[in-house]
């Protein structure tokens, strides 16, 4: 791996701009940033899947998502009455 260092600003929003150099290592545009004791670190993340795999085997369907905003928005009137 090679050695770089480099010194960044902050910007107001909280930002920085990774340079060139550190994105040519990380060779990803999906980043993990991971604070540990104090220590900042940056990693690759080479598949865009894998991060979303906790999401895995949670598909409800957009009918039923709908039908149980139904029964909880009919109930809280029908408590209010």
């Amino acid at each position: 791996m090679l050695a770089a260092e480099k010194t960044v600003k902050i910007s107001s929003k909280g930002q920085i701009t990774l340079p060139r150099q550190f994105r040519e290592i990380l060779q990803s545009d999906i980043v993990r940033i991971v604070a540990d004791q104090g220590l900042i670190k940056i990693e690759p993340v080479r598949d865009a899947a894998g991060s979303l795999s906790h999401y895995a085997g949670r598909y409800v369907s957009l009918k039923k998502i709908k039908g149980k905003a139904w029964e909880e928005a009919l109930g809280e009137k029908h408590l209010r009455s």
